[in-house]
């Protein structure tokens, strides 16, 4: 589903798999529609790769969700319903698993031994076994469930599935 430019979108949530461009979207949107962007991935790692407690993890989300307009990249499954509830909008990245590989070797080329601008600093880019291995099996294992979550959504929220770079530059250009 594709929204028209004339679609008013506040609240933003957007997710996909890992490599997707996520992140890139989040800050590029964010930009074009001067909304703050709330990149997931470094609210939750701390420095030196630690995870922030679930508690706060939850509290964190729910506190941004009351804010009237953001963009918030990153899925994290376990409080994914804290963003469903509050998005207007939610943008799937449902790019095939080689793209999506190929997106993740090319961040971690770019930026291994630095921490990302949209990562904690003191977490520097790596590339692990077993994050490629998420990538390989979202598709199949990750992917049916967000579908099924998404069908479920009220009328009310707008849902766009990009299913590729190309349908990711059209949405933009509409933007």
């Amino acid at each position: 589903m594709m929204l028209a430019s004339a679609t008013v979108m506040k609240r933003i949530m957007i997710i996909g798999c890992g490599g997707s461009g996520k992140s890139r979207l989040a800050t590029e949107l964010g930009e074009r529609l001067s909304l703050h962007v709330h990149h997931l991935d470094r609210l939750f790692w701390q420095p030196g790769w630690q995870e922030l407690d679930k508690g706060e993890w939850r509290a964190l989300q729910e506190e941004i969700c009351k804010q009237p307009e953001w963009i918030i990249d990153g899925n994290y499954g376990g409080t994914m319903d804290v963003r469903l509830a509050a998005a207007d909008t939610v943008i799937f990245l449902d790019l095939p698993t080689l793209t999506c590989l190929r997106g993740a070797l090319q961040r971690y080329f770019r930026w291994r031994g630095r921490s990302r601008t949209d990562m904690t600093e003191g977490c520097p880019e790596r590339l692990e076994r077993s994050y490629l291995q998420w990538i390989w099996t979202y598709r199949r294992k990750r992917r049916p469930g967000i579908l099924a979550r998404l069908d479920k959504l009220s009328d009310d929220k707008q849902v766009v599935i990009l299913k590729s770079r190309r349908a990711v530059d059209e949405f933009m250009r509409g933007q």
